[in-house]
């Protein structure tokens, strides 16, 4: 199933029903009095998050939802039915916008979280509610409201604990490979990532953090280029950033910290939030490093990078390090949650 993390829709409410202009007339009553019913209220348009949903793809096809109508009312003090709601599902983490108007609705980050989007209309007074000792038989009654139409920009934001962000080919795939359970695909061309994988890293008995990988950054991503702008959003949830560098580019003309330090101006430019979530660094690939060369290329790099957060060095494709890297992960999520 391929992955759809935006959709466009319309959405309407149902109208009120219309009041009801009706008189009783009954044999031996011949001044029954006016008993036309009221309308019943329209449907109303709700947005719930369902944890079973992990894209919108369904919202992709079918753009436009209405909710149904109420009824009109009726005589014999007969009210109309209220229109049935409509409910949409969507997955947890998904924003909701006016896309009119630009204003936020609703962020559904939790399981069954709901939220009107559109009200159903009332429904018109019948002319039961006019009679008075002046006005033995109105003929007045009111019409149902119209519901309301609303433009929705919907927008999914994965949720997990820690993002991987990183060049093309910085290992992210293979690393979300080796500590968890997911399988992206992987390869030696850039942008093998096309859509954000989720994996679930388990340390230890009731110990576990979800991690994601997106696609690739490249520089000018906060403005469009590449694939990975399309994503950056998916890492604004997480609780700390891993940024993998590529200790052993296999062009030697790459400069691993100048390409870090563009990534980094490239969260800023996206989102300050972004940027100044934990970064720890991870500089992958040192199984491609020669044994008696790699302290050495460690330490010049973590000196260059000149990094405010933790360093590790690692090895995506042997293992070497991921485990201590996700205890020390581990470690700090649960810190984290103890002080919240």
């Amino acid at each position: 199933m391929k992955f759809f993390d935006e959709a466009l829709i319309s959405v309407t409410a149902g109208n009120g029903g219309n009041g009801a202009v009706s008189f009783r007339r009954e044999k031996y009553i011949p001044r029954g009095g006016p008993d036309g019913g009221d309308g019943g209220r329209g449907g109303s348009v709700l947005i719930v998050a369902d944890l079973n949903l992990n894209t919108l793809i369904d919202y992709r096809y079918t753009r436009i939802y209405r909710a149904q109508h109420g009824e009109g009312g009726r005589g014999s003090d007969c009210y109309g039915k209220g229109g049935a709601d409509l409910t949409l599902r969507v997955p947890v983490g998904t924003v909701i916008t006016d896309s009119a108007t630009g204003e936020p609705l609703a962020d559904l980050d939790v399981d069954g979280a709901s939220t009107i989007v559109a009200q159903g209309g009332n429904g018109g007074l019948g002319n039961i509610h006019f009679k008075s000792s002046v006005n033995r038989a109105p003929r007045q009654s009111t019409s149902g409201q119209p519901g309301e139409t609303r433009e929705l920009k919907l927008e999914l934001k994965v949720l997990a604990d820690v993002g991987l962000l990183g060049l093309p080919n910085a290992g992210k795939s293979t690393f979300i490979r080796a500590v968890s359970a997911a399988k992206p695909k992987v390869a030696d061309y850039p942008f093998t990532t096309l859509q954000p994988n989720l994996g679930v890293v388990r340390v230890g008995e009731n110990q576990s953090f979800v991690i994601a990988d997106i696609p690739g950054l490249i520089r000018g991503a906060s403005e469009g280029a590449g694939l990975g702008h399309r994503f950056l959003k998916h890492l604004q949830r997480t609780r700390v950033l891993l940024h993998l560098i590529d200790a052993a580019p296999f062009d030697p003309a790459v400069d691993p910290v100048a390409d870090a330090h563009a990534i980094v101006e490239e969260l800023r430019n996206y989102a300050e939030e972004l940027f100044l979530k934990p970064r720890w660094v991870v500089i992958n690939k040192i199984d491609l490093i020669p044994p008696e060369e790699r302290a050495a290329r460690i330490a010049d790099l973590t000196h260059a990078l000149q990094a405010t957060g933790p360093i590790f060095a690692v090895s995506a494709a042997t293992g070497e390090g991921c485990v201590a890297l996700c205890q020390k992960i581990m470690q700090f999520l649960e810190a984290r949650t103890e002080h919240a």
